[in-house]
């Protein structure tokens, strides 16, 4: 974002200010940009790995081909064009501002992922910890759109999501300690070098040692009960809660939570690329390819291998959903409680042990 002031204020000569507000609101747009031609390409991404787990062939009508590539774009529109229905009994306030909290929560985290060394927002000594702070906000919009839906569905889908999201935080955050005992920092910019070694993969932490393995593995299961994805996504179970706490949600603000949900895998993705592969260092360092004209751009930039190693946590995902059945509410705060915590909390104590064994500390 630095970048982009500097250029109002240098490049066009704009007071201080001005290019500092200009900056901020071109920076935003920016970001909404990605995330709605991430969350269009997600969707139709979702029903192709669906369709290819269930045989079949998925979207094939709207587009150029018969891969239906289009079909994404079209729904958003119908979407859009959908009557936006407040129900009388709804606390109206509440009600509006629910999915504007919801996706401004997942557009702050945004903000603060790096796509290069110098590709970021600002400098976040705690870069960590912001990023897993602000994507926790969210529930304060979903508790809020179950509350002012007046709806007992609604509620319940909220009370549910709140009980999730605050019981499978606290393995992540137990993660977060193994990984920072490695790099020393909460920066993301020194975890990632950290990590960027010239030996490629093998000086991700995800190949330190077998605990940070697993330790991945765990945050990559507690970071998509997170998002309410199957086989956690009690908070939306149509068989038993109709959809949950955006039950009464209608057009645009429906949309809002969905932008929001699937921004929030892609958010997941690139957390475990930033944690455990590397981040936005390549996968291997090849100079040949450097003077390739489209190769050397796209294997050079730090953007391009961020965004591959979250794109590929996000099919993974996808392939959840259409692969588990959805736990009972007792088993999914059996699993957070009694597996996934003390398995962290151990993974700590070994990896500490780990690092003194080898002299690591």
């Amino acid at each position: 974002m630095q970048g982009i002031i500097s250029l109002f204020e240098s490049g066009l000569g704009l007071p201080e200010l001005w290019a500092f507000v200009i900056g901020v609101v071109v920076f935003s747009l920016l970001i909404f940009l990605f995330i709605a031609l991430f969350v269009i390409v997600a969707v139709w991404l979702e029903r192709k790995v669906s369709a290819v787990i269930q045989d079949r062939w998925g979207p094939m009508r709207a587009g150029l081909t018969i891969q239906g590539e289009l079909q994404t774009i079209a729904d958003t529109v119908k979407l859009l064009m959908k009557e936006d229905i407040i129900p009388k009994p709804v606390d109206k306030l509440l009600f509006i501002l629910a999915p504007f909290i919801v996706f401004t929560a997942t557009f702050m985290v945004f903000a603060g992922i790096p796509l290069g060394p110098n590709a970021y927002s600002g400098t976040f000594d705690l870069g960590l910890f912001y990023l897993i702070a602000i994507s926790s906000l969210g529930v304060i919009g979903i508790v809020m759109a179950g509350w002012a839906s007046n709806n007992k569905w609604s509620l319940y889908g909220a009370m549910r999501s709140v009980a999730q999201i605050v019981s499978y935080e606290i393995p992540i955050a137990l993660i977060l300690i193994a990984v920072v005992m490695y790099s020393g920092s909460f920066s993301v910019k020194e975890i990632i070098a950290t990590q960027d070694t010239g030996y490629g993969i093998f000086g991700w932490f995800l190949f330190r040692n077998p605990f940070m393995f697993v330790a991945a593995i765990l945050f990559l299961i507690a970071g998509t009960a997170e998002n309410n994805r199957t086989p956690f996504d009690l908070p939306e179970s149509e068989s038993e809660l109709i959809a949950g706490f955006h039950t009464e949600y209608t057009g645009m603000r429906f949309a809002f939570f969905f932008l929001a949900e699937y921004a929030n895998m892609f958010v997941v993705g690139v957390l475990l690329a930033i944690l455990f592969l590397g981040g936005y260092a390549p996968i291997w360092h090849v100079a040949a390819l450097a003077d390739i004209p489209v190769l050397g751009w796209f294997f050079g930039s730090s953007g391009f291998w961020i965004i591959l190693k979250a794109m590929l946590v996000v099919i993974i995902q996808m392939w959840f959903r259409w692969t588990f059945p959805r736990l009972r509410v007792d088993q999914l705060m059996y699993t957070a409680w009694k597996v996934l915590i003390p398995f962290t909390m151990a993974i700590i104590v070994l990896n500490g042990i780990w690092m003194k064994l080898f002299n690591l500390i």
